[in-house]
């Protein structure tokens, strides 16, 4: 089937591409005034009254200062004027929101992650107002042009709106989060998007179809995502903004329990847990060290399942069936649940704070913040968290080449991701497949504590151009 012609000038750039930038802004948002605030949508999709206006999935040449994009929640949307039966059309998690309780039951928002204990109002509504959109701001490394541009922002919302929070990214050196790994690697091949500065020949375990997404275009079950009105239902997309904490000393102490426990060096464990060597090259590909970086189209073009031993890795003696990557992209192993392309997501997140020195530590919140873009909230997002993150019984019974008195799969996982499980001490537990009938061959690492805590998620939607023109005009 030959890619679908998107019309790259009505899609919001951060659903199609990245931006390869250092830093960034994200401004939260109340509507205060209904009128006033479309007027600024208008001014921002043309650019007038000396402000930005909205970057589209359209390569600009040359680069430009800062990119911006525009998202709003469900309330948001009303408060503009969208009707509420129209409103009914939209994802069903998209509606009730991120802080609802059946949202924080999916995704694990529990504890010390729960809203209650979320920053900046972005938990339940409070007297400040109701999270209406996010207004999210990226700069390629000048400061100055951030602070610039954030402040020509804030006079144009000035009126009409209430800033409730904003919160910043700065990129860390070569492209790692604070836990030390080079991340955004490992993104689908949407069909149809934009080519990028790096291209490689599609690897079709990685190809996803437009409509995963996008809305208005085929999706991986043969349907379409749509809502109404209709110019809101092409070229748009869901996101959920998450503001992640990420605690570096317990990661570290969680590494070195497990390299006491298993044998294994602090690299390896690390590895292991992630199912990537920290600086970017799969298990799968590299068992036994990390060696040198491969080229980036390599990073992502491998498999788990093959007839062939020595290629084979069904029972995850290479990479762990447990591993963060292999539970949030299993490739072409079995699993509950529809293949992995039907539930796929695209990250745009950017770490913030300070980079940890362990021979220096500085306490400060340090972490991840930004987005995960899906064409459903709930058949993605939400599965994905739900399902596969938090479950161990996201794969199926299967067996490699050697049978089954080598092990089986479903015996060769325990837990819940390291990284985005809840991870409660007192049953906390990783396995380190080893070869053996029923898990005979295994070694269990356990009692460890939840390293990422949520400090904010708001469940956003992502209109077209089309689309925001259409909010612009409304009323």
């Amino acid at each position: 089937m030959a890619d679908p012609t998107i019309d790259y000038d009505d899609v919001q750039g951060t659903i199609l591409r990245g931006y390869r930038v250092n830093l960034a802004r994200h401004f939260i948002f109340s509507i205060t005034d209904a009128a006033q605030a479309r007027r600024t949508i208008a001014a921002l999709l043309d650019g007038s009254d000396g402000l930005p206006s909205i970057t589209t999935a359209r390569h600009i040449r040359p680069k430009p200062p800062c990119f911006l994009n525009l998202s709003f929640t469900a309330p948001g949307l009303s408060a503009l004027g969208v009707a509420a039966t129209d409103l009914t059309t939209f994802d069903q998690a998209f509606q009730r929101g991120a802080a609802d309780p059946a949202s924080v039951k999916a995704v694990g928002d529990v504890g010390d992650s729960a809203p209650e204990h979320w920053l900046g109002n972005l938990g339940p509504a409070t007297k400040a107002g109701q999270v209406h959109a996010i207004l999210s701001l990226w700069v390629s490394e000048s400061t100055e042009v951030l602070e610039a541009s954030s402040a020509r922002l804030r006079r144009a919302f000035a009126a009409g709106w209430r800033e409730l929070y904003a919160h910043d990214g700065v990129a860390l050196p070569d492209n790692r989060v604070h836990f030390g790994y080079r991340d955004s690697i490992a993104q689908p091949d949407v069909d149809g998007a934009p080519q990028r500065k790096h291209e490689h020949d599609p690897d079709p375990l990685n190809s996803v179809m437009t409509g995963e997404f996008l809305l208005g275009y085929q999706n991986e079950n043969g349907g379409t995502y749509e809502v109404q009105p209709p110019q809101l239902s092409t070229n748009g997309s869901y996101a959920a903004f998450r503001i992640l904490e990420q605690d570096v000393p317990l990661f570290d102490s969680i590494l070195s329990q497990g390299a006491a426990s298993s044998g294994l060096s602090t690299e390896m464990v690390a590895a292991k847990m992630c199912g990537r060597w920290r600086n970017g090259n799969p298990l799968v590909l590299r068992p036994d060290e990390a060696g040198p970086v491969l080229p980036d189209a390599n990073l992502n073009r491998f498999h788990y399942v093959d007839e062939q031993p020595e290629l084979d890795d069904t029972l995850g003696l290479k990479c762990p069936i447990g591993s963060h990557i292999r539970r949030n992209n299993p490739r072409d192993e079995a699993v509950v649940g529809a293949s992995a392309r039907h539930h796929r997501i695209v990250r745009r997140a950017m770490p913030y704070g300070s980079e940890y020195d362990p021979a220096a530590p500085i306490a400060e919140q340090r972490g991840l913040v930004g987005y995960f873009i899906n064409a459903s909230l709930r058949n993605q997002f939400e599965f994905l968290m739900k399902q596969w993150n938090n479950e161990d019984i996201f794969v199926k019974s299967a067996v490699g080449p050697a049978g089954p008195e080598a092990g089986n799969a479903t015996l060769n996982i325990s837990g819940q991701d390291l990284f985005l499980g809840v991870n409660d001490p007192a049953v906390s537990s990783f396995t380190l497949p080893g070869v053996g009938p029923k898990g005979s061959g295994n070694t269990t690492l356990q009692h460890f504590s939840r390293s990422v805590i949520t400090r904010g998620g708001v469940y956003c939607f992502f209109p077209s151009i089309t689309g925001l023109r259409y909010l612009a005009n409304l009323g």
